[in-house]
């Protein structure tokens, strides 16, 4: 049975697309078969690996209309053991959509439930937000990833996500477990610095060795509908998340 994996933090710009994206192209590229799932309205996913956001078949038919999970995953042409379920700006509307709904907080392990045994790993880029959306992929998840940014305030808010993630665990998914802090966006200055010393002295071994750089070649990457190690895998952002894929892959044998 495949591993689910929430990438959630509901503070936005931390690199939790970028690290959604990276991680998931790095593992097909260890020769793991491997869903990402794009569950942010912005389909930022599903644009940045060259998917089209217009699609009819969605992740947002799939948990608002309960379309089969097989119909809306497209595969990858780029990487041969990657594929999508697709996000559009539909995804937008959906929280008003689920408050109404029967079951509202597992449509998302529901439309996961016959397709996870596909995969070795799925993974869920979680929208910024702590709403219905982010629930429905932490209900779905065994573990969630927590970007944070090498930078002021880093830690501002990541007692709510830790909170809402203790409350998931104890009430609706007892198996939830933190899979790892992610530092991101680090540069080499006294302030990042303070910053990954914190984040160490807080978390201990739940913070990931690998540390991502700030590189322009994955803030290019996207916009040429690929994955930073098929645009440039050379680069150091690249080069760092295939580190921290296989750090993630040691810590799941």
């Amino acid at each position: 049975m495949g591993k689910v994996v929430a990438v959630a933090n509901q503070k936005g710009g931390v690199g939790k697309t970028t690290t959604s994206i990276n991680l998931a192209a790095s593992l097909s590229v260890l020769e793991k078969k491997v869903l990402l799932v794009d569950f942010d309205p912005q389909a930022q996913s599903t644009s940045g690996l060259g998917f089209d956001i217009n699609s009819e078949n969605n992740v947002y038919e799939c948990i608002i209309n309960g379309l089969e999970a097989d119909q809306a995953i497209q595969q990858s042409e780029i990487h041969p053991t990657l594929s999508v379920l697709p996000s559009n700006i539909n995804l937008a509307g959906a929280e008003k959509e689920l408050g109404d709904m029967e079951n509202a907080l597992s449509r998302m392990k529901k439309t996961l439930a016959k397709v996870r045994n596909n995969y070795d790993y799925i993974i869920i880029d979680c929208s910024p937000s702590l709403g219905l959306l982010t629930l429905n992929a932490l209900i779905a998840a065994d573990s969630v990833i927590i970007p944070v940014q090498c930078e002021y305030l880093a830690l501002e808010g990541l007692g709510k996500i830790l909170n809402t993630i203790k409350t998931v665990k104890s009430k609706m998914n007892p198996n939830l477990e933190i899979e790892g802090f992610l530092l991101t966006m680090y540069s080499r200055t006294n302030l990042a610095n303070s910053v990954v010393a914190e984040v160490r002295r807080y978390f201990g071994k739940l913070v990931f060795e690998t540390v991502i750089q700030r590189n322009i070649r994955l803030g290019e990457a996207p916009s040429h509908r690929l994955s930073a190690i098929k645009y440039d895998a050379n680069s150091s952002g690249a080069i760092n998340y295939l580190n921290m894929a296989r750090e993630f892959l040691n810590n799941n044998q």
